[in-house]
């Protein structure tokens, strides 16, 4: 497994969630996981159901086994402080400059610096290390930009390499880019069983794999119980409107007790059915074209009762038994 484990997907397709709920799956049986979330929206805490994230890194979940999930919210200006601390020793001053403005003016007019320090803050994640030369954490999870900008996200550190030559920026450049395109990273592509998603799914990956980034897998989400099969709905049509009556009052329904009108449950009966045929050939059509793109496929269930902690458990236990840890 590549332990920086990056999860996208087209607004709506619940990214945030399938982030969330890997991030437990991968931290079962004792080990350690850092979701990381890059857009500012708050929505990890929203799903562990926590206060808003500081900067700073806090434990928010107990996985099955003993694992434990921690969750950081990067705000770019303070990670924009550690950088100038870190390679500038610029502790003082960089407080000093946030201070008069300067930090926030680099960041707002500057968008290809927050995406540097975003991802140059994950990838430190990776790579750190405790005393006894272990890694601080054995897996980060980080829920990043939708597909449509994803791929620029994070090949901005080879173009801002190509532009500073030498020096400290041109370094920490370099080594965030060995990290995400080394076996070190995958990134996964969140979508539905719609069409627009699955175009812009199909598009993601070529564009990752045009700028040589690891594509991982393919995760569909909220995917809907499959009622009839494909048989079924045809012996459903072929069935006479009045055998389908006589079975309704068979069952009770719209039977003698109810003046022995069974024959107008049929026809809203038929209609739904019409409905789901569509929407079944519609799916099947959308599952084809996601096979064909040769990579795994993972689909997660419509939580029907709507998404909360005890739902982003059952994810994780239904992405740990289709082998994504």
């Amino acid at each position: 497994m590549s332990r920086l484990q990056v999860v996208s997907g087209k607004g709506g397709t619940g990214k945030t969630t399938v982030a969330a709920a890997l991030s437990l799956a991968l931290a079962t049986e004792g080990k350690r996981t850092l979701l990381v979330e890059v857009e500012g929206r708050q929505g990890i805490a929203q799903l562990f159901e926590a206060e808003a994230l500081p900067y700073e890194e806090r434990k928010i979940a107990v996985a099955p086994g003993g694992g434990e999930v921690y969750a950081l919210a990067i705000d770019p200006e303070l990670a924009l402080l550690d950088y100038l601390q870190m390679f500038y020793k610029m502790g003082g001053a960089g407080r000093a400059l946030k201070k008069l403005g300067a930090i926030d003016f680099a960041t707002t007019v500057a968008p290809g610096l927050r995406d540097v320090l975003l991802t140059g803050k994950a990838c430190e994640a990776v790579r750190r290390k405790d005393k006894s030369g272990r890694f601080v954490y054995d897996y980060v999870v980080m829920d990043a930009p939708p597909t449509g900008r994803v791929t620029r996200f994070l090949n901005v550190n080879d173009e801002v390499a190509g532009l500073a030559r030498i020096g400290p920026i041109h370094n920490q450049a370099q080594a965030v880019m060995r990290v995400l395109k080394s076996r070190e990273t995958a990134v996964h592509l969140v979508t539905l069983l719609e069409e627009m998603p699955v175009q812009e799914t199909a598009d993601g990956i070529a564009e990752l794999h045009a700028a040589r980034l690891p594509v991982g897998r393919v995760i569909v989400n909220m995917v809907r119980p499959q009622v009839l099969d494909a048989a079924e709905l045809e012996l459903v049509r072929a069935t006479p409107r009045t055998a389908l009556a006589q079975s309704l009052s068979a069952a009770g329904l719209g039977g003698a007790r109810r003046g022995g009108h069974a024959e107008r449950l049929v026809d809203p009966l038929l209609q739904q059915a019409e409905e789901y045929a569509e929407r079944y050939a519609l799916e099947h059509e959308q599952r084809v074209a996601l096979t064909e793109l040769g990579l795994p496929l993972h689909e997660l269930p419509l939580l029907t009762e709507g998404m909360d902690l005890a739902g982003l458990y059952e994810l994780a236990t239904e992405l740990r038994e289709q082998g994504m840890t």
